[in-house]
């Protein structure tokens, strides 16, 4: 694996040349979609159990009711992200995982009295964990698919996973006592990052398609990522035999 996704293997780093990595447009696109999934990410992490604490339960069985949201997320994560390498490709499933977090979100906080709804929203809980497991590993994989430079995959790796995880200061501060048990600020707020984050994942897609089309146009043979060799793909969208993994 190491071999196949690095155009030279235990490369030894060198910043000046790593940060390149920031020159390209599509690098800045990452890290948006690293910041509008680090809010439900946290969201979902740290106030599951005063989310469904609304249902009506006990504290004991709230806590308990979480545990199958986090399973099936677990599962969801499993489907996408082998469905993802099975079809090899990326930004689809990540706009499904997207989309999932904000219709559940979405569903949660149109609810006018939950426990009289309690089927519907306790299945938008699932919803919630199903669009913030997958979207997480898949992101990752995206964006080091298309980065055979091993400096430059750990630069951006390693600004873009620290964002999505310090979003946990605006997951901390939505949810406000004063709203509490609805929390409607933190469930609308948390919808509008996840569908901003299905819309950035797309557009990057269409923007990578079209880009593969051009360059194929201009090179008059169709080729996709998985033909180019590995170390043609180490200086990234410079040169003309570089295509996007999708």
């Amino acid at each position: 694996m190491v071999v196949d996704s690095s155009s030279i293997v235990s490369e030894k780093f060198n910043f000046k040349d790593s940060i390149k990595i920031f020159q390209y447009p599509t690098t800045y696109c990452f890290l948006m979609i690293e910041i509008c999934l680090g809010v439900p990410i946290q969201s979902v992490a740290l106030f599951m159990p005063q989310i469904i604490q609304r249902l009506g339960y006990s504290t004991v069985k709230t806590n308990l009711y979480t545990v199958a949201p986090n399973v099936g997320g677990a599962v969801m994560l499993l489907i996408l992200a082998f469905s993802s390498d099975l079809l090899r490709i990326r930004f689809p499933f990540i706009m499904l995982g997207f989309a999932l977090t904000c219709t559940g979100f979405v569903v949660y906080a149109a609810l006018p009295d939950v426990q009289t709804h309690i089927q519907a929203a306790y299945f938008a809980t699932f919803m919630m964990v199903w669009g913030t497991s997958a979207p997480s590993v898949l992101l990752s994989a995206w964006y080091n698919n298309n980065i055979a430079h091993e400096g430059r995959r750990v630069v951006l790796t390693s600004v873009g996973v620290p964002l999505a995880n310090v979003m946990g200061l605006v997951s901390s501060n939505i949810f406000l006592a004063r709203e509490k048990p609805k929390y409607q600020t933190a469930l609308v707020t948390t919808a509008v990052f996840g569908a901003t984050g299905a819309l950035i994942a797309g557009l990057l897609g269409a923007y990578m398609l079209f880009d593969n089309r051009r360059r194929n146009r201009r090179a008059g043979v169709r080729t996709t990522a998985r033909d180019v060799p590995t170390h043609k793909l180490r200086d990234g969208p410079s040169v003309p035999e570089f295509r996007w993994f999708l």
